[in-house]
């Protein structure tokens, strides 16, 4: 069987939208954990536009512009680079009102369908392995960049990844890469950097995971085959909250819900759903199922749900109705404070995050 999963990078204008986004998130629940947001982001060239509402009982400790400032900075969007995050014109119209959030906050204000999905095991976090090795490139690619061969490359880019999965073996066939680069930058070395830093992803996952069998020789690798990228972020592309729901959950063979994650208060149904359904598939997986995949509806006032189903391959726990009432689960998860860095796409990667069943 043939399986394609793909990533975009953090400097992607449509990831740089996600973070901002998640980045307003976690100010307002610093000032109030049960604040309501809903908030839409988009960038070209040097402009940002915010729109959408907030609620918290106190005012914000930073302005909507430092919060864009700073995310395009720790991104990697600085004076040396062709999109210099201190230079962006911030359209903001975000509503605000200093008041009570718990009016939308404490009940589903909104209908939805969400689907939680896991398979697999630990060693691919319960993720596709094509879409578990997009994470992992991704992730080697992001640190290279920062701290690496790579330094001050990007931050804008994305890959894709070929496989054959057959016999509980796994043959990675293509990868694809596309990484934004100074111009003052030998287009020949970075070519180099991007191999090497793959490379060495690659082999350390191997010594991990016996199921990745093929040679690095082996995999047809392409750098950058359009040339030089130099114009990355929103110089090269616009970017938009919400255009990369694919990556955010489960890769390109598992079915989406209706909603998109980042720029939604941790509460709102899309959002805190979404990780529910992901947690219970999850534990189904733990508990003896190959696969799962949970679909769960909501209408608009009534916390319960009202339809929960269960496909799987295999055998493993159900959890109860109860499991996925929304008052419930917002206490469930209270702790799990959304991050800037969850806008990259890591809902269902981080390790930190209880849902994804790798932490107590």
């Amino acid at each position: 069987m043939i399986r394609i999963s793909e990533m975009v990078f953090a400097g992607h204008p449509d990831k740089f939208c996600d973070q901002v986004a998640d980045a307003v998130i976690a100010e307002c629940m610093k000032v109030d954990q049960d604040a309501y947001a809903q908030v839409e982001v988009s960038t070209w060239s040097d402009q940002v536009w915010l729109s959408g509402g907030i609620c918290t009982r106190s005012p914000l400790q930073k302005t909507i512009e430092e919060i864009v400032v700073e995310t395009g900075i720790s991104i990697g969007y600085t004076e040396d680079n062709c999109i210099d995050a201190q230079r962006y014109q911030v359209t903001d119209t975000i509503c605000r009102p200093t008041e009570d959030p718990r009016l939308w906050t404490d009940k589903v204000n909104d209908q939805c369908v969400v689907i939680g999905w896991a398979g697999y095991d630990e060693n691919t976090r319960y993720l596709p392995p094509e879409h578990y090795l997009a994470h992992q490139f991704r992730e080697a690619m992001i640190t290279s960049c920062r701290e690496g061969s790579l330094a001050g490359q990007g931050p804008d880019g994305k890959l894709l990844v070929r496989m054959k999965e057959q016999n509980s073996k796994w043959e990675v066939e293509h990868l694809l890469v596309t990484l934004q680069q100074k111009q003052s930058a030998e287009f020949a070395e970075i070519c180099i950097a991007i191999e090497s830093t793959l490379e060495a992803a690659y082999d350390e996952l191997r010594s991990r995971d016996p199921r990745w069998v093929t040679s690095w020789s082996d995999i047809q690798l392409m750098i950058n085959p359009n040339g030089p990228l130099i114009n990355g972020g929103s110089d090269g592309d616009n970017g938009q909250t919400g255009r990369k729901l694919v990556m955010d959950y489960y890769g390109p063979r598992i079915p989406l819900g209706g909603g998109a994650l980042s720029g939604k208060h941790l509460s709102h149904i899309d959002r805190i759903g979404a990780y529910a359904a992901r947690d219970a598939a999850v534990r189904a997986a733990r508990s003896g199922a190959q696969e799962c995949l949970v679909r769960v509806a909501y209408a608009p006032n009534i916390n319960e749900p009202l339809d929960i189903s269960y496909e799987m391959i295999g055998r493993g726990h159900r959890q109860g109705a109860e499991f996925f009432v929304h008052p419930q689960m917002v206490a469930r998860y209270r702790e799990s404070m959304i991050r800037m860095e969850t806008g990259q796409g890591r809902h269902f990667f981080d390790t930190d995050f209880s849902w994804n069943g790798l932490t107590d």
